[in-house]
């Protein structure tokens, strides 16, 4: 397994480089992050429990480090992270469920093509 504070310190470290060479996509991608933020909808809690299970779902090694630190320093509990990645899991299993629809379906037009 990864030492994940390291990684977190690499990471934001290579981000600022990129940074660097392309400030407007680094400028980008904290406008969007940060947007959410804006609407005072959700509390910061809730969003990285969200952020943790969507790092999940698209197996982003980058975004676990920084919401698991996020979602812990916003007061998440082991039983809290626990059930959002519960969510992820479904999700994932209900994602391999509509994509084998996909292919049955995909089968169905080939065979009726024959």
């Amino acid at each position: 397994m990864l030492n994940w504070p390291d990684y977190r310190k690499e990471l934001v470290s290579r981000i600022g480089d990129i940074g660097k060479l392309s400030p407007d996509t680094v400028a980008g991608y904290q406008t969007l992050s940060n947007a959410a933020k804006k609407t005072g909808k959700l509390d910061a809690k809730t969003r990285e429990l969200i952020a943790l299970a969507v790092a999940v779902t698209t197996r982003c090694d980058g975004c676990i480090t920084v919401h698991t630190a996020e979602a812990l320093k916003q007061g998440a509990s082991h039983e809290e992270i626990a059930e959002a990645l519960g969510v992820a899991v479904a999700l994932n299993a209900g994602a391999a469920l509509v994509y084998s629809a996909r292919v049955i379906d995909a089968v169905g037009a080939y065979e009726s093509k024959s």
